[in-house]
């Protein structure tokens, strides 16, 4: 065979390929894997050229994925100053006071746990006395929710309650009076498209280093799960030309209530669209909001009365609307948290018949019964889970995710290991910047018990890291270029100082990242390995 461009040697290589589960040495020649062998081979795989790479006793597996993130847009969500840390209302005055300002005077914020208002509402009287009358703007943690000031209501016109085309609201007090809390994508919109965003280089920049960061956790992609403003295609272009993206991106644009003929042919007419290591591929829904918020669709009532609703006002329209793209092979994605919502995405792929299998996913599954669980395999349907987003929930129930299902259904919920145990594809994530991207703490939450639900079996290592890599590779139609070490897949490859499959998950979290190599290319490189 032709003389490989890398070689890498002395390591435990974990392939997760059936025919060959352990070898010792890999051989990389434009960006696929040519060889896998022992390091008797390795002289064989040699030519003038070649690179030789040393692991030293490190374990390499297939480059690890990061199955829900949104590394472009997460740029502008996580903007302003990080309120994570933020546990009550005073500890909230106290960060915004010494806030920076920003172009017209905008204060903004990301991270805001809900468990921070220790159960009172979500209201900008807390916070303008802290502001002195400055605009601002204030994520929640999940994204699907914002506190916003008097000022800023004011630069959007905002007086009172509107209707909205999708499950989204204006939260107002018992006088009709906005309280500055907003629900969801529409009602976030009419405030976030005020706030000065980020310039086109500021972004850029941004980028490129936040996806080096990634690649030096372990990640070589991410299954993107939005396609931000419509620049998103001409950036990430812009970025190949001037050099490399340190991770592949697979991105799936949004299909939003009210989607009309003309807009599901545009979705699909994108589908393949992308550059050197990124592409479009699939198109994401949303079916719900989130628990917290009051906005995840159950099939019962939550503890304040609410999650009633779908984010679709029509389900059924969701539902054509996922027709039409499995007619064309679009391959879907779906949030849906509540009960309520899992089903219905379930029951529309079932309407789909067999040919659908494994095109679509469900994203987060929080609560599912048990009669919903075994439907996954059943259909094809591929889960795709966060499991550091319980870190915003105790095993207590005292945090308000738990208080809002009620210790019933908190403590049943983030079904990681029953899905698994039931046959179904189980793709694992981060949803950055909700939850950090080091894909060392996915797979150690994984493996944990997981916060109000600690009652419930962890996934094994193996499952683990098989979530971010083979069934990775499934969930976005990959499984026979990608997910494992074999000749004629790609050359994505993570090596660990130590085994992640049998590792203690206090050693894993902290474990150094030796080498991380994405299509062939050197993305992240620690001084352990010695080369050649």
């Amino acid at each position: 065979m032709p003389a490989a461009d890398t070689v890498l040697t002395g390591a435990r290589v974990r392939t997760l390929d059936p025919e060959r589960p352990e070898a010792r040495a890999v051989a990389v020649r434009g960006g696929e894997i040519t060889a896998v062998g022992d390091e008797t081979d390795v002289r064989d795989w040699l030519g003038p050229a070649t690179e030789v790479i040393d692991l030293r006793g490190a374990t390499l597996t297939p480059g690890l994925t990061d199955s829900h993130s949104h590394p472009v847009w997460g740029i502008e969500m996580a903007g302003g100053t990080d309120l994570s840390a933020v546990r009550d209302p005073d500890q909230l005055r106290a960060a915004l006071r010494t806030a920076g300002r920003g172009p017209g005077g905008w204060v903004t914020g990301h991270g805001l746990d809900h468990n921070a208002f220790g159960g009172r509402p979500v209201d900008r009287a807390l916070i303008e006395e802290a502001l002195a009358g400055a605009p601002a703007f204030l994520r929640l943690y999940d994204g699907h929710s914002a506190l916003v000031s008097g000022a800023a209501l004011a630069a959007a016109g905002i007086t009172g309650p509107r209707t909205f085309a999708q499950r989204s609201e204006i939260v107002c007090d018992g006088d009709g009076r906005p309280t500055g809390h907003l629900l969801e994508h529409a009602a976030m919109a009419l405030v976030g498209n005020l706030v000065p965003k980020p310039s086109y280089t500021e972004r850029r920049t941004r980028l490129v280093e936040l996806l080096g960061s990634m690649a030096a956790t372990g990640l070589t992609g991410a299954h993107v799960m939005d396609l931000g403003d419509g620049d998103v295609p001409a950036l990430l272009a812009t970025v190949e030309y001037e050099g490399e993206l340190p991770l592949r991106l697979n991105l799936a644009p949004w299909c939003m209530p009210g989607a009309d003929e003309a807009g599901l042919a545009e979705l699909i007419a994108l589908q393949g669209t992308g550059g050197r290591h990124w592409r479009i591929g699939g198109v994401k829904f949303f079916m719900d909001g989130t628990v917290e918020g009051g906005t995840a669709w159950l099939e019962h009532a939550d503890c304040h009365g609410q999650g009633s609703d779908a984010f679709w006002p029509d389900p059924d329209a969701y539902a054509r609307a996922v027709r039409v793209l499995d007619a064309a092979g679009v391959r879907t994605a779906t949030h849906a948290i509540g009960d309520a919502a899992v089903r219905h995405v379930l029951d529309t792929v079932a309407a789909l018949g067999a040919p659908a299998r494994m095109r679509h996913r469900i994203e987060h599954i929080e609560t599912v019964p048990d009669e919903q669980v075994t439907r996954f395999a059943e259909l094809g349907v591929i889960a795709s889970m966060q499991p550091p987003h319980t870190a915003y929930t105790r095993a207590d129930h005292t945090d308000e995710w738990s208080k809002r299902l009620g210790e019933e259904r908190a403590s049943h919920a983030w079904r990681c290991r029953d899905l698994r145990d039931a046959g179904a594809v189980l793709a694992l994530g981060s949803d950055w910047p909700v939850a950090h991207y080091d894909a060392r703490q996915i797979l150690v939450t994984a493996r944990s018990p997981l916060g109000a639900a600690a009652a419930g079996p962890a996934l094994t290592g193996l499952m683990a890291l098989e979530g971010l890599t083979s069934h990775a590779a499934l969930a976005a139609g990959e499984q026979q270029v990608a997910g494992r070490i074999a000749p004629g897949y790609r050359a994505d490859l993570t090596a660990f100082a130590l085994d992640p499959v049998t590792a203690g998950v206090d050693e894993l979290a902290e474990a150094p990242v030796r080498l991380t190599m994405s299509g062939g290319r050197t993305t992240h490189r620690d001084p352990g390995p010695s080369r050649s």
